[in-house]
């Protein structure tokens, strides 16, 4: 009897907590409300009950759906505030405070959107020039969902001041900095971002059942985690083993450490420092490999010697040349008494086994510290072994995956944009495609699609702007191919979409780090071009993009949109670099180029009748000089339709 009370009473209770009033997460203290548009406002209570929300001299009354959902829509406001709301209804009451009305922009994309005002350039600085209190800044945290959420779990408004801004998107801060200045509104930056996403975690499953490139992942999309961790698993195997149905075994794993393994198979590691997600392992959780071959020389191999390692402080085996060396789990840096005798002169193969971090069980499997804890030394040298790993999960034993990102398309949208619709926006800036540079050209049909799927499910044509990839890798040249440049070529074609604009930052990347630190000059060049179309600023917006291409015997000329002023070279030599030519050959040379006022005159002498003409066709172009008199650089680009290294490749 007594426990059928209980089970009735957390019945009445849960029921209860459930129908309490309460608004979207997004209505909170500090908000910023977009002006001069129709402000949707939601959120529960009691089904069938009536709620009443008062703003600005404006009060709307609703009654409750079915599921509790309320919603109104208030009428345009102008700039200004602060204002107060308040919601009331039988099951309770709720107001927000300190409400601007103002520009609202939302930011979104991967790790450079997502790059903290903190590891910008010169944030000492930055935080001196930081007290906008009319600037506000609300990140969404990192969450996916297999099915649409209704709600934010976490998420406030803060106030931009020398204390808070070090949080904030940069690129979101300085766009918002600069417009703020231009326009003296109240800015507010929805921030939902995920460093390493792929796009097709932004876009919804409506949408991709409706496009030809991504219908036929989105029909046999998991529909539990079980089921994910099953595709996970077949799409590793692939990527190691070439076979999705390979299962290796115990005894196939233990070849690992028998001392003559075979590591070809086994993923590529600059290091083993870091969490296997970013190594290409994605979400693996479990016990795991990581091995290096290390050679040994001949006056060191007869010694006892200290093997130093990163920490992993779960149950951790190490082995050499096939032999067990040590068994534990410790904390810290390993300091291994290796025995005289046990390495060989010349190659040696070192394995250490390893379960997930203790200490941090989000991080995984591998090592965390410095490259100074990866050595082998005696009492006369030390070798570090710091470089060039190989890493293997153990599928033979218990392992799952990590919710993440990019384990199943449409989890991020369902987790990070549903709960954000239909809150109302100006438009949307969007700095993503590293994480999908290796399938460039589908991001030809997926982008445009997130782009109109976004719009659709807003009900909104809205503005959207975005970040065009910077430099990174290698300066390759055309008969390499670029799978960078064809995403920056796919960005380019995305201009066909309306109110839409273009960023290009070739010429402020770092070719060593795929997280250029100046956001200050991405921030500004994405605000000419709200200036320019949402505001209507006499403000030049935009790179050179190419037109179109004339040739005439050896020479072939190239014009450019967004040039009229003329174009120049950054160069101390002033003469233009990073232009490459080609014939029906397909064979491309580093050509001459020459500006005549707003065009560019390109030959080579080995090429008599020219076919093609790129610019910066390199992941990471570091010749590349050309600019318009504004001071934007030309976008890279192509002449020939030619297939790319990427056009084969999908997502799965």
């Amino acid at each position: 009897m007594m426990k059928r009370f209980l089970v009735i009473f957390l019945l009445i209770f849960n029921t209860s907590a459930f129908a309490q009033l309460r608004l979207a997460r997004l209505f909170s203290d500090h908000v910023v409300l977009q002006r001069q548009k129709p402000i949707p406002v939601w959120g529960w209570a009691k089904a069938g009950e009536k709620v009443t929300v008062s703003l600005a001299g404006q009060t709307q009354s609703v009654k409750t759906a079915n599921d509790g959902k309320w919603t109104v829509k208030f009428t345009p406001l102008e700039a200004g505030g602060p204002h107060v709301m308040t919601v009331t209804a039988k099951s309770g009451k709720a107001s927000v405070n300190d409400i601007l009305i103002g520009e609202v922009w939302l930011c979104s994309g991967q790790s450079n959107m997502e790059w903290p005002v903190s590891a910008a350039n010169n944030f000492a600085k930055e935080k001196q020039n930081a007290e906008f209190p009319q600037i506000r800044h609300f990140r969404v945290d990192h969450v996916v969902s297999l099915t649409p959420e209704k709600d934010l779990a976490s998420g406030e408004w803060k106030v931009a001041s020398a204390e808070t801004v070090g949080g904030f998107t940069a690129i979101g801060f300085f766009f918002a900095r600069e417009v703020f200045q231009k326009l003296n509104v109240p800015i507010g930056i929805l921030h939902s971002s995920w460093g390493g996403s792929q796009i097709e975690g932004w876009i919804s499953k409506e949408a991709m059942l409706g496009s030809e490139e991504l219908k036929g992942y989105a029909e046999t999309m998991p529909k539990t985690w079980e089921e994910a961790d099953v595709v996970m698993d077949r799409k590793l195997k692939n990527q190691l083993f070439k076979n999705s149905d390979f299962n290796p075994s115990e005894d196939d794993e233990k070849k690992y450490t028998s001392g003559d393994a075979d590591f070809s198979a086994w993923q590529h590691a600059a290091d083993p420092l870091g969490q296997w997600d970013w190594k290409g392992l994605m979400g693996f959780r479990g016990e795991g490999y990581m091995a290096k071959l290390i050679d040994v020389p001949a006056e060191m191999a007869g010694k006892a010697t200290t093997l130093s390692l990163a920490e992993n402080d779960g149950k951790t085996d190490v082995y050499i040349n096939g032999k067990l060396i040590k068994s534990e789990t410790i904390r810290g840096v390993r300091k291994i008494s290796v025995p005289a005798n046990t390495w060989k002169s010349g190659s040696n193969q070192l394995v250490v086994k390893a379960g997930k971090m203790i200490s941090a069980s989000w991080f995984g499997t591998g090592m965390s510290g410095k490259a100074a804890d990866l050595y082998l030394e005696d009492d006369s040298q030390k070798i570090s072994i710091a470089t060039d790993w190989k890493i293997m999960p153990s599928f033979a034993g218990k392992h799952e995956y990590a919710h993440l990102m990019n384990n199943v398309g449409t989890t991020i949208y369902n987790a990070m944009i549903v709960p954000l619709i239909p809150f109302a926006i100006r438009g949307g800036l969007w700095y993503q495609g590293e994480s999908n540079a290796g399938r460039a050209y589908q991001y030809r049909q997926a982008f445009p699609l997130m782009i109109n799927d976004w719009r659709k499910l807003w009900d909104d044509n809205f503005s959207f702007y975005w970040v065009q990839l910077s430099s990174f890798g290698s300066d390759n040249n055309s008969n390499q191919g670029s799978n960078w440049a064809e995403l920056r070529e796919a960005q380019n074609m995305t201009l066909s979409l309306p109110k839409t604009g273009m960023a290009v930052t070739t010429d402020i990347g770092n070719p060593k780090d795929i997280h250029p630190t100046n956001k200050q000059d991405v921030g500004h060049r994405l605000a000419v071009n709200a200036l320019k179309f949402d505001y209507g600023q006499d403000v030049v917006f935009s790179s050179p993009l190419y037109e179109n291409i004339k040739v005439e015997g050896n020479k072939a000329t190239i014009s450019f949109k967004y040039a009229d002023s003329g174009l120049i070279t950054k160069d101390r030599y002033g003469y233009v670099k990073g232009f490459e030519i080609a014939g029906e050959d397909k064979v491309f040379h580093y050509a001459k180029a020459e500006i005549m006022g707003n065009q560019v005159v390109v030959s080579n002498s080995l090429v008599t009748k020219p076919v093609s003409v790129r610019y910066n066709w390199a992941d990471a172009p570091e010749d590349g000089n050309l600019f318009n008199k504004e001071g934007f650089p030309a976008s890279s680009f192509r002449t020939d339709t030619w297939p790319g290294i990427t056009v084969n490749n999908k997502f799965r």
